[in-house]
């Protein structure tokens, strides 16, 4: 069964650090592009990073340039998303998302707030 399983989330007070894990299994993790999103209620789901297969080609949203970094590790089937100088504004729920599977997985809180 394919799957997504995001980890990592938690309270964190403004100007502080997380960092966010996606396991994946059930599909070849490596052969395909890789995305993190993030939701807040009552709003859209919005595109914060993505990764190409290789982890050689990254995006990010403007809002989070310089101060979240995504990454891979294919050996262990997951991705991941470095989170620096955490701010209010940043508070959601993070998801992980295989656009090549159609497949995203549940979510992980995160909170900015002190």
């Amino acid at each position: 069964q394919e799957q997504l399983v995001e980890s990592g989330g938690g309270l964190v007070q403004p100007g502080g650090s997380l960092r966010l894990s996606c396991a994946a299994s059930g599909f070849t993790f490596s052969a395909y592009a890789m995305r993190w999103y993030r939701q807040v209620p009552g709003k859209e789901r919005e595109l914060v990073a993505g990764i190409s297969s290789t982890g050689g080609i990254n995006s990010y949203a403007d809002s989070v340039k310089g101060r979240f970094t995504i990454s891979r590790d294919n050996a262990k089937s997951t991705l991941y998303l470095r989170m620096n100088s955490l701010k209010s504004e940043d508070t959601a729920v993070y998801y992980c998302h295989a656009p090549g599977r159609s497949l995203w997985g549940l979510g992980t809180q995160v909170t900015v707030s002190s």
